[in-house]
């Protein structure tokens, strides 16, 4: 979280005087004069905590604590006044406000508390995050493919260097990117993500450095970015590779010089963050295109991991399919089923092209569709032959570049069989150079047959 603070008082020598000794405390600090300044500043930026006196000319203190918890929940409030009451205090923190400090203010006094609210906002986010995670994020398998990822995660998350995550769709990237965080010393700071693929081209910018009211159209108040809420700690740029070159450049300044103007705004934001990247695409090919910037790609592949996809690790299959079967049971309030081996096997024997989230989607259907405890191979969705010729047809896809992919791989492995494995043939086929074949196979994890 952040440490910028208004200071909401209508005595300029208070303003001036909480100005100048929070900043050599290490805070970033505005001040206005009005509970009316005070809403309007919310709207060319959101601030981590307020100094708020509560008698202030036209609207009071407490009004404004109304408006700002009704529109800014997250911000800290603490209460300032020199003609305080108990009335008055009760009523503040019915309110939300974290504190009620009484003038003349005591400077350690008033650093201790903006501290103290700062810190326990950052608990209760952290806290929220926590419940919302509970078993999601949790890397399932003891393969040698996982042991050597979980080995390269202890190695390079304490480090602090960037990394890029490269995985087909499904493979657990976001996964990696969380057990880095957990594992790295900002771990008590948030990880923020944003997935580059699924924000429009024209709101993307706005998503990364937040903007000020009036921006563009329907900006009816000023937002928080991610490189500002994931201040001190990490953020995770997933499906890098869709991110346009126009927004490349500004995210290769932040990188460089760790500062950034929101969107509408002449003023800069310095920020301390870590950058995750993740993408399933081969950002090296896209350069070659010109779809993707080589400075950005060298200051974000400093350390590169690959994610296995699941059809290389089909050991952990069935411990995954049991986490999946315990989970979704628990979540629906049904009894855990059993695989019975033949099930197991058939499971284990199928492709997975849509990796770990194909295989989850599948068990889910399982738990919500059999009323037997007892779950057999006939009783799974249809998965097609085991060499993956057929995608299972409970798989959901997330977003259309998914779908797209897992069509365009189907339909590759189609033609394949049909030219039994010739690539020249299966070229001639899709009416496609052979090189360009081999290029679209090696993207989408289709192995050539020897």
């Amino acid at each position: 979280m952040s440490n910028s603070v208004l200071v909401v008082d209508d005595e300029e020598g208070i303003r001036r005087s909480l100005k100048g000794v929070l900043e050599d405390e290490g805070f970033s600090v505005e001040t206005v004069s009005s509970g009316e300044e005070c809403l309007a500043a919310f709207e060319r930026r959101v601030f981590s905590c307020i100094l708020l006196d509560v008698w202030l000319p036209g609207i009071d203190g407490i009004q404004t604590l109304e408006k700002l918890r009704a529109s800014y929940p997250e911000t800290a409030v603490i209460m300032i006044s020199g003609h305080g009451s108990i009335a008055t205090a009760v009523r503040a923190t019915q309110l939300g406000a974290l504190d009620f400090i009484e003038k003349p203010l005591q400077i350690e006094r008033t650093v201790l508390a903006l501290r103290n609210a700062l810190r326990q906002r950052q608990l209760e986010a952290d806290n929220l995050r926590l419940r919302q995670q509970v078993d999601d994020y949790i890397m399932i398998g003891d393969s040698i493919p996982m042991r050597a990822l979980r080995q390269q995660i202890a190695i390079a998350a304490p480090t602090g260097g960037r990394i890029l995550i490269y995985g087909e769709s499904g493979t657990g990237k976001e996964l990696a990117a969380r057990a880095l965080h957990r594992a790295s010393s900002r771990a008590s700071m948030p990880l923020i993500e944003l997935n580059c693929a699924a924000i429009p081209e024209e709101l993307i910018e706005s998503e990364l450095f937040g903007h000020t009211k009036g921006a563009f159209t329907g900006a009816t108040q000023a937002k928080q970015g991610k490189f500002e809420m994931a201040d001190g700690g990490t953020l995770l740029l997933d499906e890098v590779g869709d991110m346009s070159l126009k927004v490349q450049a500004k995210v290769l300044r932040v990188l460089e010089e760790q500062r950034f103007e929101p969107v509408g705004s002449n003023s800069s934001t310095t920020v301390d963050v870590r950058i995750i990247a993740a993408t399933n695409k081969r950002l090296d090919e896209e350069m070659e295109r010109g779809a993707f910037r080589p400075d950005l790609f060298y200051r974000l592949n400093v350390i590169p991991f690959e994610i296995p996809p699941l059809r290389e690790r089909g050991e952990d299959i069935p411990q995954l399919s049991e986490h999946f079967n315990q989970k979704y049971s628990a979540g629906y309030s049904r009894p855990p089923k059993t695989f019975t081996e033949d099930a197991l096997e058939r499971l284990a024997l199928y492709n997975w092209p849509g990796n770990v989230r194909e295989l989850r989607n599948t068990i889910e259907r399982v738990v919500i569709m059999n009323s037997r405890e007892q779950v057999t191979a006939d009783d799974l969705p249809q998965l097609g032959t085991t060499d993956g010729i057929s995608l299972a047809p409970s798989y959901n896809f997330t977003s259309y570049r998914e779908g797209r992919e897992a069509f365009e791989r189907q339909y590759i492995v189609n033609k394949l069989a049909e030219c039994d494995g010739n690539m020249t043939h299966t070229a001639e086929a899709m009416g496609i150079d052979r090189s360009h074949l081999y290029r679209r196979m090696k993207a989408l994890g289709i192995a050539a047959r020897s």
